[in-house]
């Protein structure tokens, strides 16, 4: 019993010292040759063909004109009868090729491989409402391109100027109630809510700015400086900034009597008609008619940076996951999405849209531009950043987009059009956990997203 025992173990033992024909012959399988990924393998090798590839002088430039017409030509046809086939021989070979498959060959994996990619390329793929959820009329909005009279709160009330009345249209109820009404001689010229919602200021068009209490439906106090239509209003926490017809830059403290802290009387030449402070209140970006844009430090009389258009500038957007980016839109004379850099004033890229920008915003989950457009399509377009691809273009409004917002639970896109319509769509999924930092807590109570 136990000499069996041993016999059977050292029987293995035995073979692997007997001769390599006797364990061949013994039916042991032998290994496929390997070779050392430092040493070349001559038996892969085809040594004339190195040969000519270390001594060609074709791929010298200095001796191919060295060289005759004549005997260039017989290289040429030497090369291309000893050797055809043969360019993209490797002069040093450390491994047998791969044999090409036998006829009629298939390969099981490739259906699943297939299979994954199409499942890959489906999810990166997202299902965009070609129409608007919702219409709303707007009856006498007014067809200037210089105005901003559509804007959405934190709080979910959507804000639109009409003729001589602001409108607040409420999307978890549908209501809509008048919250002003300006005296006949007047009419409203922008609109703009404070970061926390709950408070509005519009601008008219004989230069005031009201404050309002939209809670209570009060006005609580009417800021005299401007002496043209305010047709830009910007908040940056307790200060609002207004730009006017007339090319004026004030800077209001509203938690003051003497609310004029620091204005600039000059700041364009032409009418100020778009005005954004970024993230982080510490620049503030001003377009205007005479086709430029001013960055502003605070309380600082001089700009610090002028980028230049071809046309009057309204669309401005300050990236909110890049503090120094800012993008920038030109009038129908310019057409350009413009992305610069704040801190030395660079234009880092320029995109031609073919249209009038009438406005940008930026999504911060998707990493995504939206821009609004004129003629000839009157399109919502969303692009890709930084590829600047266009991802899909939303169509519905039959004359020129005016102004554009988005709601503040980021999946919504508001925008006003001359045809006297608002037009809601839907163009992104809810927020994710990623995105919430660059959103306020009040923007992500879920009882208020649109219904």
């Amino acid at each position: 019993m136990s000499a069996h025992r041993l016999t059977s173990f050292t029987t293995p033992l035995k073979n692997a010292a007997l001769p390599r024909w006797q364990r061949k012959a013994l039916g042991e399988q032998q290994k496929s040759p390997t070779g050392d990924r430092f040493i070349p393998n001559r038996k892969c090798m085809d040594m004339s063909v190195s040969h000519f590839h270390l001594t060609n002088s074709l791929e010298n430039i200095d001796d191919i004109e060295i060289l005759s017409p004549t005997k260039l030509k017989y290289q040429q046809d030497l090369k291309a009868h000893l050797f055809e086939g043969t360019e993209q021989s490797k002069i040093l070979t450390f491994k047998y090729r791969v044999s090409p498959p036998r006829n009629g060959y298939k390969n099981c994996l490739k259906a699943v491989f297939q299979q994954n990619q199409e499942m890959k390329s489906n999810k990166a793929v997202r299902n965009i409402n070609q129409n608007a959820v919702r219409v709303l009329d707007a009856p006498e909005l007014v067809d200037d391109f210089y105005l901003n009279l559509l804007d959405w709160s934190s709080d979910n009330l959507l804000a639109v100027g009409l003729g001589r009345s602001v409108y607040l249209w409420n999307p978890d109820s549908g209501s809509v109630n008048q919250l002003l009404q300006l005296e006949e001689n007047d009419t409203v010229c922008s609109v703009n809510w404070n970061k926390e919602g709950g408070y509005i200021a519009v601008g008219t068009n004989n230069g005031e700015v009201q404050l309002w209490d939209c809670e209570k439906e009060k006005k609580l106090r009417t800021l005299r400086s401007q002496t043209s239509r305010v047709g830009s209003i910007g908040w940056n926490e307790h200060l609002l900034s207004t730009g006017s017809r007339n090319g004026s830059l004030h800077n209001s403290d509203v938690r003051i009597l003497d609310h004029l802290v620091w204005s600039v009387d000059n700041a364009h030449s032409q009418e100020i008609c778009g005005l954004k402070w970024n993230h982080d209140g510490s620049i503030l970006a001003t377009g205007g008619n005479d086709n430029i844009v001013q960055l502003w430090e605070k309380r600082k009389s001089t700009p610090i940076s002028t980028l230049n258009h071809i046309a009057a500038v309204k669309a401005l957007a300050f990236c909110p996951w890049q503090s120094d980016l800012l993008a920038t839109g030109g009038g129908s004379a310019d057409r350009h999405i413009k992305f610069w850099n704040v801190s030395d004033g660079s234009c880092l890229n320029s995109v031609d849209t073919n249209s009038q920008v009438t406005s940008l915003i930026w999504s911060p989950d998707q990493k995504e531009l939206i821009s609004t457009h004129d003629y000839p399509n009157y399109q919502v377009t969303l692009w890709k950043y930084p590829l600047m691809t266009k991802i899909t273009e939303l169509t519905g409004h039959i004359s020129r987009i005016l102004n554009s917002t988005i709601s503040p639970d980021g999946q919504h896109i508001a925008t006003a059009g001359s045809d006297e319509t608002i037009r809601i769509w839907k163009c992104f999924e809810p927020l994710t956990v990623k995105s919430k930092k660059f959103t306020s807590d009040s923007q992500l109570n879920p009882s208020k997203f649109i219904r």
